[in-house]
């Protein structure tokens, strides 16, 4: 049985990755824990009198009502519990924050569901808020794709690509440590007008990251996630928090997360500038190359005369996948890791990316196997789209690595600030 820590905590079955006790600490509340309980563990634990509030995930958010005396009108009418708040006779009322961080996360994402042609992936706990507030918030029309087939199959999918307006995820799919995966490509929806995310882990899913090549606004799940952790946190001690704390917490949560990835042709400069950001921000700097070494146990122009370049980049490739899941940290990348399409989601779905520019007649050529005897224009030639498209922002390495470094992170520290403009001050929905 699931021993008592805390007063306050978070129920589910499987929390490895939950951030709420770093969100609900940021809200005035440390003494917040992670409760995994197997099913026939929820009605005993329950029980327990010491507990005072605790927020519901999944699988739990539809099991807790039947454990409650008293619903709030939203929660009921959704038929969803994420907040359980204990009552002065000992029972548990329950109530929906989900619903709030939801609209908070529309109107982030600049999304509406009013006129909009609705498709939910997913039926579970949060879905069952989603399709509530959809319905409240005036869409046209709504459709639910689940497993089990409750209403249509994910085989039904074709009949709702010319209608669809906007998509909403419900599902895990996508997250880490199983990132880079989509129930739906997007091209096949021509009418699509928004793609909105439930998950925050990574901060951009496969899908979030196709809508973001294809020009569709977007919405992550970062924000529902703080957005709703604020109103829990108010229904837990009944005292109001200002919607600032929202972005307050988002951009620092974000910050925190997100990778710096570093990227540009060989000899501009990364290393040296990795290096100073790793000493400005604390950061732990990963050089890939390095980790391509470790994994092939050989030193790179070793790999290069033995597999030649298509096995060094097979290798890249899986070094990329495996270090982007690190979080928070700085990536270093090669030169030529822009030249496999397939490194691109991986390094953006959790990093904003820098394109380190350094004229072609001050690169370095020592211990470069490709750069060595190379024409190192008609390499940036070929290259020099691929940076472009990869990168959020180009920064010129004229000066000292650590004059680049500080203009990286000035620049990271007000784009994730920027990202959360949206709750600077109260009065959000």
């Amino acid at each position: 049985m699931t021993e008592f820590k805390t007063p306050y905590g978070l129920i589910g079955r499987k929390l490895g990755h939950s951030i709420s006790p770093e969100i609900h600490a940021a809200l005035g509340n440390p003494q917040y824990s992670l409760y995994e309980l197997e099913p026939d563990e929820l009605p005993v634990f329950l029980a327990d009198t010491r507990l005072k509030a605790l927020n519901v995930t999944i699988p739990y958010k539809i099991n807790v009502i039947p454990l409650c005396k008293t619903l709030d009108p939203l929660a009921e009418a959704i038929g969803s519990v994420n907040t359980l708040v204990r009552q002065p006779d000992g029972t548990w009322k329950g109530y929906n924050t989900d619903a709030y961080g939801l609209r908070c996360m529309m109107r982030a994402g600049g999304l509406s569901f009013e006129g909009a042609n609705v498709l939910v992936l997913g039926n579970g706990g949060v879905s069952q808020t989603i399709q509530a507030i959809a319905k409240l918030d005036g869409c046209a029309s709504l459709t639910v794709l689940d497993l089990s087939g409750t209403e249509y199959t994910y085989d039904d999918l074709p009949k709702f690509f010319a209608d669809t307006t906007l998509i909403v995820n419900a599902t895990p799919v996508g997250m880490y440590p199983n990132a880079g995966r989509s129930l739906v490509d997007l091209s096949q929806f021509p009418n699509l007008r928004g793609v909105a995310e439930v998950i925050y882990n990574p901060q951009r899913t496969a899908l979030l990251l196709q809508a973001k090549e294809r020009g569709i606004p977007y919405a992550g799940g970062l924000t529902m996630l703080v957005a709703q952790a604020k109103q829990a946190a108010e229904h837990f001690f009944g005292q109001p928090i200002d919607d600032a704390k929202i972005a307050e917490i988002g951009a620092k949560m974000q910050a925190d997360a997100e990778d710096i990835v570093l990227i540009g042709m060989p000899g501009s400069g990364k290393s040296c500038i990795g290096e100073a950001l790793g000493q400005l921000t604390g950061r732990t700097v990963i050089d890939l190359d390095a980790e391509i070494v470790r994994k092939a146990g050989k030193p790179i122009p070793e790999i290069f005369a033995e597999g030649g370049e298509d096995t060094f980049r097979k290798i890249e490739s899986e070094v990329v996948r495996e270090q982007s899941a690190n979080r928070g940290v700085i990536l270093v990348t090669g030169g030529g890791v822009v030249t496999r399409a397939e490194n691109e989601a991986p390094l953006r779905s959790n990093g904003r990316i820098y394109q380190i520019c350094r004229p072609i007649d001050q690169l370095s050529r020592e211990g470069r196997p490709l750069s060595q005897g190379a024409d190192l224009n008609a390499m940036a030639a070929v290259r020099m789209p691929l940076y472009q498209k990869f990168a959020d922002t180009a920064i010129e390495n004229n000066k000292a690595p650590a004059d680049a470094a500080q203009e990286i992170w000035r620049d990271f520290c007000a784009y994730t600030r920027a990202e959360w403009a949206e709750f600077e001050h109260a009065g959000n929905p």
